[in-house]
């Protein structure tokens, strides 16, 4: 990082401040909670890995330092679940990143389509905006997930909830805004899929095969100093 984007000293010293103010109000709610699954809790323990975190970069990005503090991952990023015990309903909230990795491959995808469905008017196939509308009005998401590839797409990280409720919502409630209402303590299960898992695969795998490298060294070392010398005769 170069010198002008640099935290200054105070700015590193102010984020310290607001670890402590947050470890304070952390305790505070921990020493008031009404119950296991208390919300100010929640929001306090938020609130300081948060803090934590700033800390953390504004730290390493001035000194070159680091801390011992460990953000929860996505596997901790939920609140216990408190939705209904027999749920009547669900909805599924699903996210999928794609990188356009083959504007070309994409665009003759959208070129074909269009030539199929025979439309007069302007072309939509000759922006990457238009043929992202073509691709994702003709196929389902699943199918694109699939042949992502094909497409011209490369995939990113991946999410996807499954949220209880006691009632199936009206017909358009919530289509202005259908993420802004989801509730997090309602989400009955999750399912990341990210290449920063498979990194820490590799490097646990590559461990691994060092570990086991060295075992099979050590176990023919000790092998060989078993062996009886050979005497002139046997040579």
């Amino acid at each position: 990082m170069s010198d002008a984007a640099q935290p200054t000293a105070a700015e590193v010293r102010a984020a310290a401040e607001a670890v402590k103010t947050a470890l304070d109000r952390h305790l505070a709610a921990v020493e008031r909670r009404s119950g296991e699954d208390d919300p100010a809790v929640y929001e306090a323990f938020n609130q300081l890995a948060a803090a934590a975190e700033v800390y953390d970069e504004l730290l390493y990005d001035r000194y070159d330092e680091v801390t011992p503090f460990e953000i929860p991952g996505t596997e901790d990023a939920l609140p216990p679940y408190t939705g209904p015990e027999e749920p009547n309903a669900l909805s599924v909230l699903i996210r999928r990143d794609y990188a356009v990795a083959e504007p070309q491959r994409l665009l003759a995808h959208a070129q074909r389509i269009e030539a199929a469905e025979g439309e007069d008017g302007p072309a939509a196939s000759g922006t990457i905006h238009g043929a992202l509308g073509l691709l994702f009005g003709e196929f389902e998401p699943d199918e694109i997930a699939s042949r992502h590839k094909e497409f011209g797409l490369e995939e990113g990280d991946s999410t996807l909830w499954v949220t209880a409720s006691e009632e199936p919502a009206d017909p358009g409630e919530w289509l202005e805004a259908p993420f802004e209402q989801v509730d997090p303590q309602s989400v009955v299960c999750r399912f990341d899929v990210s290449a920063v898992f498979d990194d820490e695969i590799d490097d646990v795998d590559d461990d691994d095969e060092v570990e086991e490298l060295e075992d099979d060294l050590d176990t023919d070392l000790d092998e060989d100093e078993d062996l009886e010398p050979l005497d002139a005769d046997r040579r």
